[in-house]
């Protein structure tokens, strides 16, 4: 790994804002309520915080549909409520990554309205995926293709007389229309978004769906593989050196190019502002290019979070990944959880496959054991902790929360549960509103009882107070491993393999630590040194199983 940069090595704490804190007692999570909160995070002992979306929106999707790329939300706060946050975070030594959505815009952005009201083959049209139907009278869709919330991506719109006219694109929902990135006016435009947020004093952008945006010319009809996930790659992760057959709206050449210019823009500021892709893209090597040297800073390692727990799968990934990464000069950027993704405390307990966007509810087959889940993820939390590069934490995964499964059908929010008929839960169940104490209303999440989210009633044994100075809580072995991570450089280290260990043991040593985690049922001797983190219990020198141990000799 080269360079000396500060994301090359940080671990940063992503913020689902409606979930994170609520100041105002409206049951919302909040910009006041995350300022509040942001010194639980010092002590904790991550580097950078990254919030999803803040922004003015109809919150028809958690605030990924965006209506003004350049304000607040009243449902967040102000954007003086953003530069106190900002300056606090500083203060405490945070740096702060802030979400940008640049692949479509909600329905009701002025832009969109404005092309709404436009004719077919106007500037403003221009600025969207706007495209004649089929059929005699254009009355099907322009080509087959799905909605990554389910449902065609496809919507017609009315003629100013009321008739039947064009159709636009949206990947995601029907209030998320598609960008045409070909279209040198949006790009203008996202380069003035950009400043805007990089004037404030933002140290840089999460990039939601940075491997769309691009489409293949022509629109061309396309069948997804059936495992295939949600956001594209393959389902399970591929590690071969050659790419699967693209999906026409992922992973374009073209994007590159969109990134090389955003890198400029950038690199005009001072201090390291960095940009993380949220590129679902198999295999690694290809995602590696979105962080060659003159793109992006991080990709997240998606390949390593759909990884099972199973020793001989991660050290393939682990080698696999640390080979793309480091033949472009960049790092792996490590994650287990995110707002996405089924919470790793129960999807590492799974017994059936379970794709990236589905979730899991009461009538999901295969949940596996809460107790088990729970062992695992401290066990693939300690050994992700361990690896040199970059990891990203997702907001409670500290605390050890689980996805909450028992949400009621008519508490759901996720634009998935609606366009699939309820044939898929979404993501509703890993945003529920984190617990902070076991008593008072809404487990400290705000003043009120209000929850946006029902929050389930054993999130009094997981709040944060109760678990705080507790030596085996996850939330100790978190602050532990954070500081063990830094104390021994660990994110600039490199990995070495030890052989001798049994085929479900992951065994290395990284700089002066020796990394042992037992995926398997089946005790383990562990070698001579003292122990420094272990995620479980030990009893006399045996590493038990779904246990991660950190020593030094």
């Amino acid at each position: 790994m080269t360079g000396s940069e500060w994301w090359r090595t940080a671990v940063i704490y992503q913020i689902y804002p409606r979930s994170f804190a609520d100041a105002n007692g409206d049951g919302v999570g909040d910009l006041p309520g995350i300022s509040s909160r942001l010194g639980a995070l010092r002590d904790l002992g991550v580097d950078a915080i990254w919030l999803s979306p803040f922004y003015m929106s109809p919150q028809r999707d958690g605030g990924y549909d965006v209506s003004d790329y350049c304000d607040v939300d009243p449902l967040f706060g102000t954007l003086a409520d953003f530069d106190e946050m900002l300056r606090t975070a500083h203060e405490l030594g945070l740096r702060v990554i802030v979400d940008i959505v640049p692949n479509h815009s909600s329905s009701d952005h002025p832009w969109f309205q404005a092309a709404l009201a436009a004719a077919p083959g106007s500037a403003e049209r221009a600025r969207y995926l706007f495209r004649d139907g089929r059929g005699t009278h254009g009355e099907l869709p322009p080509n087959n293709w799905e909605s990554v919330f389910g449902g065609r991506a496809w919507t017609r719109v009315l003629d100013s007389d009321g008739t039947p006219g064009q159709w636009y694109l949206h990947l995601f929902d029907t209030s998320q229309p598609d960008f045409d990135w070909e279209n040198e006016w949006v790009r203008e435009q996202f380069r003035g978004v950009l400043r805007f947020w990089l004037d404030r004093g933002v140290d840089g952008f999460r990039v939601d769906v940075a491997h769309g945006m691009i489409k293949a010319a022509g629109l061309p009809d396309y069948i997804p593989p059936a495992d295939g996930g949600s956001m594209g790659g393959g389902g399970t992760p591929s590690l071969e050196p050659e790419p699967a057959p693209t999906a026409p709206f992922w992973a374009q050449d073209g994007v590159h190019e969109i990134y090389r210019d955003w890198r400029t823009v950038l690199a005009g500021y001072p201090g390291e502002r960095v940009l993380a892709a949220e590129a679902w893209v198999d295999p690694l090597s290809e995602v590696a290019k979105w962080v060659r040297p003159d793109e992006m800073h991080q990709a997240f390692n998606f390949a390593y979070l759909e990884t099972p727990w199973s020793a001989p799968a991660l050290r393939t990934v682990i080698d696999a990944s640390l080979d793309a990464f480091t033949a472009v000069g960049a790092p792996s950027t490590w994650v287990l959880s995110n707002h996405d993704v089924v919470r790793h405390a129960t999807r590492l307990a799974l017994t059936v496959e379970n794709p990236q966007g589905h979730g899991v509810g009461p009538t999901t087959v295969g949940l596996g054991n809460p107790a088990v889940g729970l062992r695992r993820a401290r066990a693939a939390s300690a050994l992700m902790l361990a690896l040199p590069g970059s990891s990203y934490l997702y907001q409670g995964e500290e605390l050890g929360l689980p996805e909450v499964i028992d949400l009621p059908d008519s508490a759901r929010q996720d634009p998935t549960w609606f366009r699939t008929n309820g044939e898929r839960y979404g993501r509703d169940g890993c945003r529920v509103p984190l617990p902070w104490t076991a008593a008072g209303p809404s487990y400290g999440f705000g003043p009120t009882p209000a929850s946006w989210l029902p929050q389930p009633a054993e999130w009094a044994t997981l709040a944060r107070d109760t678990q705080l100075g507790e030596a085996d809580s996850t939330l100790e072995l978190y602050t532990r491993a954070l500081r063990l991570r830094r104390a021994n450089e660990l994110g600039w280290g490199s990995v070495r393999w030890l052989p001798g260990y049994p085929r479900e043991v992951v065994a290395f040593t990284n700089g002066p630590v020796t990394v042992i985690a037992n995926t398997g049922s089946t005790t383990v001797a562990l070698p001579a040194g003292d122990v420094l983190l272990a995620s479980e219990a030990l009893t006399g020198r045996e590493l038990p199983g779904d246990t991660t141990v950190w020593l030094r000799s």
